[in-house]
């Protein structure tokens, strides 16, 4: 049984039954080998360093980080909860890019597996806890989930700050051992997502049809988690610590999917029924009944155009899209380079932007 508290509420138990709703799981991913065997200067110029034929960051060194630990909840898992529970995410899980089942609740990878680069669960050495990146993505089910048993909003904003304390006791304890690198991702926009949409229908929304008041609770969350962040620069000056606004590009998908080449954002790739192709308590992969005619629940015929998979995670195309903004620093701060994320010396970065 999965157990969590509330403020002014009785402790819950729940049954450990699905990925989509499990409200607070840790999951920790090692890849090894990433992608800082790529040349250090060759950056876009979104990066906003210099013009095109500058670029002053090629006068640090990509960090050589030899391991990624990364905390987080079904969204960048990458089979953990597959491989130690009874849950499975059938086919068509994986179909894009594994062309197979791989213990991800996608069509293909996670941000984090562009992120680490190679797409192998590997055992790390010792020596490497301490100069490895250590990736956070964070706030998703632990917002999403109340909302799901009927919390108000106020409720859920009053959990924020117990949230915030557990997250710095835990980079605390990470730095204690040796942790020094710190990628810290904020929540995304918990109103776009198909099953809010479709278990709230009379939710107040947005310009892109998202609920609004529960992006608000993301929103207000984020700003608790960027002023902690500063916090812990000051705290731990012998950290790096960067704070990456994925809120701001995954909303982007929702509010002009055109632009960047999407279509139907807040309709489900992989799910069944309803206004936005999702029924909750059907699930991606799942054979159900419907007028005594068996219908599986298969996938959409173009995942690379869709931006949720299954009502609650993004497809291989959205998270390569969110991977490719976040990674060259314009949605981070410091805006630092993936690359670069070892380097403590933000004020380098900052005196270098236009």
């Amino acid at each position: 049984m999965l157990s969590f508290q509330f403020p002014d509420r009785s402790t819950m138990e729940l049954p450990f039954m699905n990925i989509f709703l499990c409200v607070l799981f840790l999951c920790l991913t090692c890849t090894l080998n990433p992608i800082f065997s790529l040349e250090s200067c060759n950056f876009p110029d979104i990066i906003n360093f210099g013009d095109s034929n500058s670029n002053p960051t090629c006068s640090l060194e990509s960090c050589n980080f030899p391991a990624i630990f990364n905390f987080g909840d079904s969204n960048s898992d990458t089979g953990s909860l597959a491989a130690t529970s009874l849950i499975t995410l059938p086919t068509p899980n994986g179909e894009t890019y594994f062309h197979m089942p791989a213990g991800r609740g996608s069509d293909g990878r996670h941000i984090i597996d562009f992120i680490g680069g190679i797409f192998a669960d590997l055992m790390p050495k010792q020596e490497y806890f301490s100069n490895a990146l250590y990736t956070f993505d964070i706030g998703h089910n632990d917002l999403l989930g109340p909302f799901l048993f009927n919390f108000s909003v106020q409720e859920v904003n009053a959990s924020v700050p117990n949230i915030i304390n557990d997250f710095v006791t835990n980079v605390e304890d990470i730095y204690k051992l040796g942790g020094r690198s710190f990628w810290i991702h904020n929540a995304g926009p918990i109103g776009c997502l198909a099953y809010i949409l479709e278990m709230f229908p009379s939710g107040e929304r947005d310009n892109a049809g998202c609920i609004k008041p529960y992006n608000e609770v993301a929103q207000y969350f984020n700003y608790m988690l960027r002023e902690v962040v500063l916090q812990l620069r000051e705290d731990f000056p012998e950290a790096a610590f960067t704070y990456v606004d994925i809120y701001s590009v995954k909303y982007s998908l929702f509010e002009e999917p055109e632009r960047y080449g999407f279509e139907h954002p807040l309709v489900v790739c992989c799910g069944y029924g309803g206004t936005y192709n999702v029924t909750v308590g059907v699930y991606c992969g799942d054979t159900i009944t419907v007028n005594d005619t068996q219908i599986f629940v298969g996938s959409c015929e173009r995942p690379d155009v869709r931006v949720i998979w299954d009502g609650g995670h993004y497809t291989d195309a959205a998270n390569k899209f969110v991977f490719d903004q976040i990674s060259t620093g314009a949605f981070s701060d410091p805006p630092i380079p993936l690359r670069m994320a070892c380097h403590r010396n933000t004020s380098f970065f900052y005196d270098h932007m236009h």
